[in-house]
């Protein structure tokens, strides 16, 4: 395991899974959210973008998370394993929530990135019924059978898969 894009909705603790993982397999880790969006939370315009995870996905080692479903391809087709943060919408929205209340509005430089309004919140709850079929059709055209797929429910499964590969990692 070298290459991982960690995907899934907002709130399903992709930034934490990723630092731990990147910390257990001594790989850099890139949130997507901060290099998408800058301190005034502008936009990186979309060919950037793509062209920023081009070079990422080029490294001999990385782990990466966020979701963007329109560059989640260039991922997909680098990675050897593929981690979907399948949680539950009540756990999800739980999740952007009490991010919101323990660290505050912001980029925090950790993969912490808030902003929750109407828009964030119309998403992580139609996220299982909208987005997550094309995340899935994705995986399975550009990862499956190439890449280890790993689908984590909750919160509790994701702590023993981690600790699950530093038992295999040390």
């Amino acid at each position: 395991m070298k290459k991982v894009a960690i995907v899934g909705c907002g709130g399903s603790g992709k930034s934490y899974l990723a630092r731990e993982l990147g910390r257990i397999l001594d790989a850099p880790v890139t949130h997507l959210d901060a290099a998408f969006y800058d301190d005034e939370w502008n936009a990186l315009p979309m060919e950037k973008f793509a062209a920023l995870q081009q070079d990422l996905v080029a490294q001999p080692k990385w782990v990466i998370d966020g979701n963007y479903n329109s560059t989640l391809q260039i991922r997909l087709e680098a990675c050897d394993t593929v981690v979907l943060m399948d949680v539950s919408t009540v756990a999800a929205l739980y999740g952007i929530f009490s991010r919101q209340i323990r660290h505050g509005a912001g980029h925090k430089g950790n993969g912490v990135h808030n902003r929750i309004h109407w828009g964030v919140i119309k998403y992580v709850a139609t996220y299982r019924r909208k987005m997550r079929p094309r995340v899935m059709a994705k995986i399975e055209e550009f990862a499956s059978g190439r890449a280890d797929v790993v689908l984590l429910s909750n919160r509790r499964q994701t702590r023993r898969w981690l600790r699950k590969v530093a038992a295999e990692h040390i």
